[in-house]
């Protein structure tokens, strides 16, 4: 078993993506009646991003679970896996409002991904926002440093003569 499948906040994610496969049977299991072929549609579409975004969370985890990641490149996965979680209830909602009768399912889910929510928030705050490299982009830098700082990295001098191998350059 890898390290990453034995975070919680990844078990967490796998029960949700269990969830929401069991949700996506029902739902087209579940006679519905839609006014509008462009309904039917739409609760197709809604299936669709339910079944990409719960498959989304966890293999995001799995890719950001290496301690040794750079902070912005864990944080940009972290931001993925809380936009997939955030669209999931809004997922929900659409099929609500498409008609799908049972959602009492779609409670529990919402109440997964509310537990996921604080798993998700604590495993943030383990990542180390001192294992970086500037995101010039200015979006995933740990506090205290800004896109257009300068990198300490960049006045370490460097000489090619001091390493075998690269005369031939």
């Amino acid at each position: 078993m890898e390290q990453w499948e034995k975070l919680p906040v990844f078990q967490k994610a796998r029960e949700i993506m269990d969830l929401v496969g069991s949700i996506i049977d029902s739902v087209e299991k579940t006679d519905i009646e839609f006014e509008d072929p462009i309904e039917a549609e739409m609760m197709q579409h809604n299936l669709k991003y339910m079944g990409m975004n719960a498959s989304i969370i966890p293999a995001k985890i799995a890719g950001a679970s290496s301690e040794d990641m750079l902070y912005d490149i864990r944080m940009e996965n972290a931001a993925i896996i809380r936009k997939a979680a955030m669209e999931l209830i809004t997922d929900a909602r659409g099929l609500q409002m498409h008609g799908y009768p049972d959602t009492e399912y779609l409670d529990i889910l919402r109440n997964e991904i509310d537990e996921f929510r604080v798993l998700f928030a604590e495993w943030v705050k383990t990542f180390d926002c001192w294992n970086y490299t500037i995101d010039r982009w200015g979006l995933f830098n740990p506090p205290g440093v800004n896109y257009d700082d300068v990198d300490p990295d960049d006045d370490i001098p460097f000489n090619f003569d001091d390493f075998d191998g690269f005369d031939d350059l």
